[in-house]
């Protein structure tokens, strides 16, 4: 299992007959946390379970995981870090083949600077997905039919990484997942850590490989297509109050952003929350 080191993607090929494949984020749970919404965290679970066509990735800081040096608040924290690790598995084992990569957080990284020790990859080694900290870069095919081609699935590309930084604003928040998409060639665009849902269609012009002779002038020439990338900020499940109300952070928002891949007719990507 590839933990680290230059970015290369990782492609899955789910079900053929699927019209339309439903992708969400599972990030910033910090379970341990005293205000860690449980029952929102399971709501999701359920509905990951509840259809056949629903997958997810884990995108880091599912765990407190305060220590002595770091800037969590140990003392109200509960479980430990150990026991928040396997409390986190234990969920995540009945969706597990529904888990299509894992990242890591800032908080699970405190252990790592502190010990070496990388609860993420437990997690990601205990549910069977591909993990790399840094970010992940997934290829995703499913349905048939693409341009009206048998056994040919639609394919579509999805970036996520857990995220970096402060930032005060909704605008400064969404800046950062905008950066990613300036680099990084994919549909969507997933950024969680900041703990503000936003979601924004971003519209490239990509030019068609395909060329064709002007009657009229002789000339070589192709047409230029419109192209949608998602721009998604993830929610957070914390319930208000704690360091973040103190640090004067707005209440989290606990609704999940769900991306709809179509899986017939033209290609298409958009998102729910």
């Amino acid at each position: 299992m590839d933990v680290s080191g230059e970015l290369r993607y990782y492609a899955h090929t789910l079900n053929a007959k699927f019209k339309e494949l439903l992708l969400v984020a599972i990030a910033d749970v910090h379970y341990g946390n005293h205000l860690c919404s449980v029952s929102h965290f399971q709501r999701m679970i359920a509905y990951v379970r509840s259809k056949p066509n629903i997958y997810c990735v884990l995108n880091g800081d599912l765990c407190e995981a305060a220590i002595r040096a770091s800037l969590g608040d140990i003392y109200k924290q509960v479980p430990s870090p150990q026991e928040q690790r396997d409390w986190m598995i234990s969920q995540l084992i009945p969706i597990k083949d529904r888990i299509l990569g894992v990242t890591t957080g800032n908080h699970e990284n405190r252990i790592y600077k502190d010990t070496g020790m990388d609860i993420s990859l437990d997690i990601a080694r205990a549910v069977n997905a591909p993990y790399r900290p840094e970010g992940m870069l997934l290829k995703i095919s499913f349905g048939d039919n693409n341009n009206r081609t048998s056994d040919k699935p639609y394919v579509y590309w999805v970036y996520f990484t857990h995220g970096y930084g402060g930032a005060r604003t909704k605008s400064a928040k969404a800046v950062k997942v905008e950066r990613i998409g300036s680099w990084i060639d994919a549909d969507v665009y997933i950024m969680a850590h900041d703990h503000v849902v936003n979601v924004a269609p971003d519209v490239y012009l990509k030019p068609d490989n395909r060329t064709m002779v002007d009657k009229d002038t002789g000339f070589t020439t192709g047409k230029v297509v419109a192209s949608r990338k998602m721009l998604v900020k993830s929610n957070a499940y914390l319930k208000f109050g704690g360091y973040g109300e103190m640090g004067g952070f707005p209440p989290v928002d606990l609704v999940v952003p769900v991306i709809k891949f179509a899986g017939t007719g033209k290609p298409h990507v958009s998102v729910e929350v």
